[in-house]
């Protein structure tokens, strides 16, 4: 485990940490400054954006490391000014079509089920799970691309759940029984876009802490026990991708990753109203707001078009999801993207939710940053759903700092030593 590094002391003497997260997002770089104090909680002291270019980012992927260091630079800078103070370390959010993240569980019939759980034995049935969801991960993505042989590599891995016997557990060592159950949720990416990502947080001289998948870190930060039991399903709305979490049974079960988000929208504004980017950029995001803005009717029209491209696209990425059993009865919605009407309204009509297993229609939430209990914003520039996500990196650190449980010094072990 590695801890937050104290920096300083407050006037009452109160021990900080500190850290930044870093949203490299397809339209914008985001960066938030943010404090820990001793109870867990976060304080957001400073915020920076800067806009990135339209060849910088691929469908939510790094495409020009350079330019996009440039961007973070001019971002934490900013976010830094406002703080007063400069973090050494960073969590980096991470998406795109190939980041693939799913639970694995594993069952184990113990031979001996009144000999009590060593730690050894646990340890061996989480490298089992982890060397399975590899070769999973492995197999998805060599057939997405296509090609014979691509490294990927593990972003982050998490326990989700464990059991003996049916018995929900913390730490399973020293207990008796005879099945022993554990579910472990892990991110996978191609080396080529974790290490751009790698690449950045060095060029930035920052220690890169962690890199999380972005939808996990969505799906986490309500960090909600009802939302964990009753479940849940988020999806995310970005510049070029759109990012799908299903939250079932206590804990993640998978994340998916499609390549259509708001630039994709701007793109058809721009070429059938024969429109520049930026102007066609700056019309959506004034309809999306409700604003006066010209051909209004035709701008509906291309939306609504596209919007039915794009639920059509979370429909199978919601039914990969859910296998064929019950989805849950709750969708939270966030990023820039969603902003437009056309996208809630898509999600609550009942010619999307008609086709899935929904037991009945789902309850639309708009995630906004109130909602985020965990992190309080004290800049006031926190003000809406595209704001969400960096909030999400930054619990994904609070969570990092707090006390380690036994489960997750096993898994990291295991990593470890899967690494060697």
């Amino acid at each position: 485990m590695t801890f937050l590094s104290r920096l300083w002391r407050r006037d009452d003497g109160q021990s900080l940490a500190a850290c930044t997260a870093l949203d490299i997002g397809t339209e914008f770089a985001k960066a938030l400054v943010f404090e820990i104090g001793d109870d867990g909680h976060g304080t957001v002291r400073g915020v920076g954006r800067k806009r990135q270019g339209l060849s910088h980012m691929s469908s939510g992927t790094v495409a020009d490391i350079a330019a996009v260091v440039d961007n973070c630079s001019v971002a934490l800078q900013e976010a830094e000014e406002m703080a007063g103070f400069r973090p050494s370390q960073v969590v980096i959010g991470i998406a795109g079509e190939l980041v693939k993240g799913f639970t694995t569980h594993s069952s184990q019939e113990r031979r001996k089920p009144d000999v009590p759980i060593s730690e050894a034995e646990l340890q061996k049935l989480i490298d089992t799970v982890q060397r399975e969801a590899l070769r999973e991960a492995e197999r998805s993505i060599t057939w997405e691309t296509g090609l014979p042989n691509v490294d990927v590599r593990l972003v982050h891995a998490a326990i989700v759940g464990a059991s003996i016997d049916g018995y929900a557990l913390t730490n399973p060592v020293g207990f008796q029984g005879r099945h022993v159950k554990i579910g472990i949720f892990n991110a996978f990416a191609p080396l080529v876009h974790l290490g751009a990502l790698q690449t950045v947080a060095s060029q930035l001289d920052l220690e890169l802490l962690e890199i999380v998948a972005e939808p996990y870190a969505v799906a986490r930060v309500l960090g909600s026990d009802q939302i964990r039991q009753s479940g849940a399903l988020f999806v995310d709305v970005g510049g070029g991708t759109t990012d799908v979490a299903l939250v079932r049974q206590g804990g993640i079960e998978g994340t998916r990753m499609f390549a259509l988000g708001g630039r994709a929208f701007t793109k058809s504004i721009a070429d059938r109203l024969d429109l520049p980017f930026p102007r066609a950029e700056a019309a959506k995001v004034d309809y999306a707001r409700g604003l006066a803005v010209d051909r209004r009717a035709e701008i509906a029209t291309i939306v609504g078009e596209d919007v039915e491209v794009w639920a059509a696209g979370v429909e199978l990425v919601m039914e990969e999801l859910g296998g064929g059993d019950l989805l849950p009865g709750r969708i939270y919605l966030c990023g820039g993207g969603s902003r437009l009407p056309e996208i809630e309204a898509a999600l609550r009509s009942e010619r999307f939710h008609g086709k899935l297993s929904f037991a009945r229609p789902p309850e639309v939430v708009v995630m906004g940053p109130a909602l985020v209990e965990t992190v309080t914003d004290a800049t006031d520039l926190l003000v809406d759903q595209q704001d969400v996500t960096p909030l999400g990196l930054a619990y994904q650190a609070i969570e990092l700092q707090t006390t380690e449980d036994p489960l997750d010094a096993a898994l990291r072990r295991v990593l470890r030593a899967m690494k060697v």
